[in-house]
Formats: structure tokens, sequence, C-alpha cells
């Protein structure tokens, strides 16, 4: 008998082909999705993504998806709600956890943590695989996704709401990841082989938004590019 698990989804490619993974190799059934979304705004979390675009990708793949919405954007809040919708699953026969992690060990602890404390085990698919490599894979099998944010630390507004593919990736700078695993940029996926149909979209404006934090400079902050859903 498969073990339950849910899977950890960012709308993002690294969460895209980890699923692929997972789902090809059969070993767990995956009963739901879970994403982290912004109450006030109705957005994906750190991605800016709209509500209904992911449900739209939720739908194409064919699996349910549970929200974890949060209102203050603390760590204290987002520990709180997570566990109570983890503890929920877990009262269901949910054994695991999965996530598209790649290489950051602290995040890696961090989760194993959390999710042991309420008896979940953490799976990560594509942990310490080569980010080019993978990369590269992700790109020849098909998959198609956009930028939506992207950090002023790393990269220029340039990269903002572009399309990923060995173009993209050959103008990145040598210090930045190709899979953006430092925090570099994040994505939307809207077609490849775990979807039964694109989603529809057009890219709206790109904007600033300053990181409100002590020490953080007038141009430290993320460029987000909004993408508009199409009607189907």
């Amino acid at each position: 008998m498969k073990r339950k698990a849910i899977f950890c989804w960012s709308g993002g490619k690294d969460s895209s082909f980890a699923l692929h993974q997972v789902l090809q190799q059969g070993e767990y059934e995956i009963v739901s999705l879970l994403t982290t979304l912004n109450a006030v705004h109705r957005r994906i979390s750190m991605h800016g993504v709209r509500e209904v675009l992911l449900d739209q990708q939720a739908a194409s793949i064919g699996l349910p998806l549970a929200k974890v919405w949060v209102n203050e954007g603390t760590n204290d809040e987002y520990e709180r709600e997570m566990g109570k919708t983890l503890a929920a699953f877990h009262a269901e026969g949910v054994a695991c956890m999965i996530f598209g992690d790649i290489f950051l060990e602290d995040l890696r602890a961090y989760r194993e943590e959390k999710l042991k404390g309420i008896g979940l085990h953490a799976m990560f698919p594509l942990w310490k695989k080569n980010t080019t490599t993978l990369a590269q894979a992700f790109i020849d099998k098909g998959f198609k996704t956009i930028t939506c944010c992207i950090s002023t630390r790393f990269l220029d507004q340039e990269f903002a709401g572009r399309e990923i593919n060995m173009e993209f990736i050959d103008m990145l700078p040598a210090r930045i990841d190709p899979c953006g695993e430092n925090g570099e940029f994040h994505s939307f996926c809207y077609d490849g082989p775990i979807f039964s149909r694109p989603v529809l979209f057009t890219k709206g404006d790109t904007v600033f938004r300053q990181i409100s934090s002590p020490g953080a400079s007038e141009t430290d902050g993320f460029w987000f590019t909004d993408l508009l859903p199409l009607d189907t």
C-alpha cells in the first residue's frame, strides 16, 4: 500500500519537477497539494501569484489543493497555521510531506524538526542534485515556466517576467544558481507533463516592492511581475 503524502506546492519549477518525479516513481499517494497564501492580497506567499492561477494549476494537475492563510507575515503565525493544517492531515493518515528543496541545509533541518513534532516524515526528491542538470532536465521535459519574482540583491529587473529556457539560464551571472535556490528568483509553472492543459495567463505590470526591514537599503527588494488569468 502506498504511503499517503501531501506535497508542499509553491507553483514554481522546482515544485513542478519534484512532483513529476514523485508521480513517476509511484511510491506515494499524493492526497493534496499544500500552498501558503497571503490572506490580504490572496496571492502565493513570496511568489506573488494570484490565487485563481494557483487554483487553475491544481485543477490541471488533477490533485486536491489545501491552502494555509497568513495575515501578519510573521514566522510565528506561519508555524501556527501550518501546524494546525498538518496535524489535521496527520489525523487522516498522512505520513509524509514532500518538498522541492535542493540544497539549503538549514531549511531542510527546520522542516524536518517541525514535521517531527507533528509525527510526519519529510521527503526531498531533488535533494543534492546538480542544479544545472536539473534546470536542463526541467526544460527538456517540456515544462514551461516564467519568473514572477526577482530579488534585487541578485538580479536586475530585466530578468522579471522572463520565460525560463536555456537562453535565460545562459544569461544568468556566474554567481546565480540556475534553479534560483538561494532566493534569486521565483517562478510560475504553467505547462508540462504534470498538467492536463496549460494554465493561460497574460503578463501585467512589473512593480518593485522594497524590503521593510532594519538595515535594508532603498534598492533591497523584489521585482514582481503580475500574471493575469485569461478566461478559458
